[in-house]
């Protein structure tokens, strides 16, 4: 497959609707001009995830002079593509679906910042609806369009299975992909993608279910005909749109030149809010749950023990929201959700700089049989990348982990369990510079603990 650039970057290793579709960030104020100059931009999750995985890009954007006003995150519905397009499955979309989410998100933004035009920046499944959007007669609103990590190409290019979504042969990838430039006139493109890292563009089949199956792909897949193609280094499939790396080139793509700066600045008040959100049946979904419980915690950063009562305590209406809950912007936290039907889910954060309203939660996966006999689990979760070995350092009560595999970084979670005589003792997460500390809570009790990484 031919592109029509190839520029190697290589980089450090480790690195209702509309109202409910659509969240927005927070920002500090800079001239007009300078805001007239970079369009607005709406930020477009992947395959089963949320708006929340944006946040540190957003924050990066704000501080460097973008206002509040003009960045935005969509929240698909039912963020998970079908097993066919064109099968109906509970709580799961099709392309069309979130083309049509899309194109109501893009509405919203013109019409709030009354900008003629607005910039796409979209991570994996994301890409598709973008592209999507645009060819299908959307371009004239899209001014730049960014597809970090997106498998273009397919996942895999075979004969069977060609009503899914993900398979370069089946109808919805060829229909994207017809003809001799693979962008739409009158967009910029821009494509990021992985040299070799990303388990979405690799040549054997393990990650689509096949082993020692050649996929018909390549670390290639990404790049399109006629767009700007740049490979970022050992970057993984999640951090080709949200690593520091990864905000570089797609602030330079946007704004038409070098970001100040590639680290959030702080904010003197920090306010967060945020969804809780579904996942019925075990399927990720962006559907607000009425009637769960949040409450917030100050903690100390080496023990993870509480300071005092909860800063903040709310119980969600109609539509799932927990906050605003103010905090310092150097306070470790503790997030308690009591979420109906599904395990009380402790999150350990590390320090929030800056204000948030995407800060959503679901809570963690049910106790299962695995963890049968346990006094506490606890699982290190990295939503916005994958663990890498050896690439990473990455160690969870001092140890690294046996669950997550070498060599192409596919893992984003890692769990531990520890004996009831160790229930409630602090756990160091330590992902090369983030160090959180978490505290186990009785299983017995339904209580599982997350210590999330936010790099």
């Amino acid at each position: 497959m031919g592109v029509s650039r190839r520029t190697v970057l290589m980089g450090a290793a480790a690195l209702p609707l509309v109202a409910s579709l659509v969240t927005r960030a927070a920002a500090q104020p800079v001239s007009a001009s300078t805001a007239s100059e970079i369009p607005p931009i709406l930020f477009v999750h992947g395959n089963g995830d949320h708006a929340a995985l944006w946040m540190t890009q957003i924050w990066r954007m704000e501080s460097n002079g973008i206002p509040r006003d003009r960045l935005m995150a969509i929240n698909f519905t039912d963020p998970l593509a079908r097993g066919d397009d064109a099968v109906e499955q509970p709580n799961r979309s099709s392309t069309e679906q979130q083309r049509r989410e899309l194109g109501a998100a893009i509405a919203e933004l013109k019409r709030r910042t009354g900008a003629p035009r607005v910039a796409l920046v979209a991570n994996s499944r994301g890409g598709y609806s973008v592209r999507n959007y645009i060819k299908n007669g959307g371009g004239a609103d899209v001014s730049h369009a960014v597809l970090c990590g997106v498998p273009n190409h397919g996942v895999y290019a075979w004969d069977d299975g060609l009503g899914g979504e993900f398979n370069g042969r089946g109808p919805f990838l060829r229909g994207l992909n017809d003809g001799e430039s693979e962008v739409v006139d009158g967009t910029a493109f821009l494509t990021l993608r992985s040299d070799g890292h990303d388990k979405y563009a690799q040549p054997d089949g393990r990650f689509a279910g096949k082993p020692g199956t050649p996929t018909g792909i390549t670390s290639d897949g990404p790049a399109l005909r006629g767009a700007s193609n740049l490979v970022l280094g050992t970057l993984d499939h999640r951090e080709t749109g949200f690593h520091p790396r990864a905000f570089r080139e797609i602030y330079k793509f946007i704004a038409g030149r070098e970001p100040e700066r590639t680290t959030p600045r702080p904010e003197a008040t920090v306010v967060l809010n945020g969804l809780v959100t579904a996942t019925p049946g075990g399927v990720p979904t962006n559907r607000p749950v009425e009637g769960a419980t949040v409450e917030v915690f100050r903690v100390t950063p080496d023990s993870g023990e509480r300071i005092g009562a909860a800063i903040h305590t709310a119980k969600t209406a109609a539509d799932g929201r927990w906050g605003p809950a103010q905090v310092e912007p150097t306070w470790p936290l503790e997030i308690v959700l009591n979420s109906p039907g599904a395990p009380i889910t402790h999150f350990y954060r590390s320090p929030f700089p800056r204000s948030s309203d995407v800060v959503h939660l679901r809570a963690a996966r049910p106790l299962g049989a695995a963890d049968a006999g346990a006094g506490a689990v606890l699982l290190m979760s990295r939503p916005r990348g994958y663990f890498g070995l050896p690439r990473d350092i990455v160690l969870f009560d001092g140890r690294e982990p046996t669950d997550v595999k070498a060599g192409v970084p596919t893992d984003s979670v890692t769990t531990l369990r520890l004996p009831s005589p160790e229930i409630g003792r602090p756990v160091v997460a330590l992902f090369n510079q983030e160090r959180i500390v978490a505290r186990g809570w009785p299983a017995s009790e339904n209580r599982i603990t997350v210590a999330e990484v936010t790099d």
